[in-house]
């Protein structure tokens, strides 16, 4: 069976209700149908990881979806975000691998433009340089700074496009 937008809304449907079967079968067909989306997305050999990191987070949303919307796009929209998490992780993980020795590798310009960036966020309020510091630089998620540093993310959000806003006045005026 070809996973239709109907019959996986129905499965789903009776997965919300309870139906242990109905549920079994849907995860088979989601399964089917996040290996065809991930096939020309991802290597080979990360394929089935993100095929069953996508399975979890679609198990952890079951509540979510909403029976009167199309399955499929809620589904894609599951999937879309945990291929863009996979990346950001396989991409920090090469970062991590460079050598910051490489020959012909002057680390004078990167020092002196940390340095410039610190003097800036410094000019800023402690909240907004913590938000725009674990989200911009570090690269945490926005729920990832909002639990580090034990604000809503909501407020994270504002932290950010607040400083973004007085960084960029800073820059100008200068």
């Amino acid at each position: 069976m070809k996973p239709d937008d109907t019959s996986m809304a129905r499965l789903m449907a009776l997965a919300q209700a309870g139906d242990r079967q109905a549920y079994g079968v849907l995860l088979d067909e989601c399964q089917t149908w996040l290996r065809r989306y991930f096939m020309r997305r991802v290597a080979p050999g990360q394929l089935d990881d993100l095929v069953q990191e996508t399975l979890l987070s679609l198990h952890r949303k079951l509540a979510t979806w909403d029976s009167s919307r199309p399955f499929l796009p809620w589904l894609a929209a599951i999937a879309r975000y945990r291929w863009v998490d996979h990346l950001r992780q396989f991409y920090r993980a090469e970062e991590g691998e460079l050598a910051d020795d490489l020959p012909g590798y002057d680390q004078e310009p990167a020092i002196a433009a940390r340095i410039s960036l610190d003097r800036l966020l410094a000019s800023l309020p402690e909240p907004q340089a913590r938000a725009i510091e674990l989200v911009k630089i570090a690269g945490l998620s926005v729920a990832e700074a909002a639990q580090a540093c034990g604000q809503s993310e909501s407020l994270i959000k504002v932290n950010i496009h607040r400083g973004l806003k007085k960084l960029t006045a800073l820059i100008e005026k200068a």
